[in-house]
């Protein structure tokens, strides 16, 4: 099966690459720009270009990693918010439905948090976004179930890895260079660490497990923290002990856009569906610290 990877120059594009390099199919890396690997550019908001890349290269399978992801300057970029994020799905949606073929595509815990609650949000559960996007990404959604295409949608959150910029690397950095830092302890969800979720998309995809699968699902790792637990952890996990972790409310970091205070998932689908172990995150965690102080 050819595969097309969209978003390759993102975390989980880069984790993808690494995932797939001992697979039987055929992958194909895409992105805008050229970043340091192998890539096609392609840009996936031209539906004439991504139908031609489709044609040429016998694509069967999309795994759509791009996306608008910068949530405060969403706000004052709507248009191109909603071109990347919704818009752009519909094209590759289209295009696999042209070719009976499948779209993964990444969706956000940000579809959530406009209605309180304190238990993990199921896949059923109404979608009520706060901001331009979480609102674009759930448009997304609705765009790609509407072309009637095989697809996976798969909502995730507080997305890390070795690659790119990240909350994790942020703060492995703030917490080896500052004596003190203030963090929220009033957003709660899981971050995920994106080599698992990379994992996990293509056990799905290599193990053909998708057939009469089709639907959303969450994926993120096990367990719930704050963000200033996710920094505690990070901070233990490097070493880094001269900086004071202070909690504190998300109304000291004022923002133009309301954040989920309780985005947790509910992976039970995935993992029943898929046969999928999730690791606990401070588990994933460790690992990916490790693997950043060893590149140092």
């Amino acid at each position: 099966m050819n595969i097309l990877v969209t978003g390759a120059n993102g975390q989980l594009g880069n984790e993808m690459r690494i995932v797939s390099k001992e697979s039987s199919d055929a992958y194909f890396f895409a992105d805008i720009v050229e970043a340091g690997q192998p890539t096609h550019i392609l840009d996936i908001t031209d539906s004439d270009a991504v139908a031609n890349f489709v044609s040429a290269n016998q694509i069967q399978c999309i795994i759509n990693c791009a996306a608008y992801t910068n949530v405060d300057k969403a706000e004052s970029d709507e248009a191109f918010c909603e071109k990347l994020n919704a818009d752009a799905p519909k094209i590759l949606a289209d295009a696999m439905k042209k070719v009976n073929g499948l779209l993964v595509h990444i969706s956000t815990d940000y579809v959530f948090g406009g209605d309180p609650y304190n238990t993990p949000c199921t896949e059923s559960q109404k979608g009520t976004p706060t901001g331009v996007y979480g609102k674009t990404k759930l448009h997304g959604e609705q765009n790609i179930i509407a072309t009637g295409c095989n697809h996976i949608i798969i909502r995730t959150a507080w997305l890390y890895s070795e690659f790119g910029k990240n909350f994790c690397k942020t703060m492995l950095n703030l917490t080896a260079t500052k004596p003190q830092l203030k963090v929220v302890f009033d957003q709660v969800g899981t971050p995920t660490y994106a080599l698992d979720l990379a994992n996990a998309i293509y056990k799905i995809v290599n193990g053909r497990k998708f057939d009469g699968n089709t639907g959303i699902y969450h994926f993120s790792n096990e367990g719930v923290c704050s963000w200033y637990d996710f920094t505690k952890m990070i901070a233990e996990y490097s070493g880094q002990t001269n900086c004071d972790i202070q909690p504190c409310h998300s109304n000291e970091f004022p923002s133009p856009v309301t954040r989920p205070s309780y985005s947790v998932l509910d992976k039970t689908k995935i993992k029943t569906t898929f046969g999928l172990s999730i690791p606990y995150w401070t588990d994933s965690l460790k690992k990916c610290i490790g693997n950043l102080v060893d590149s140092r």
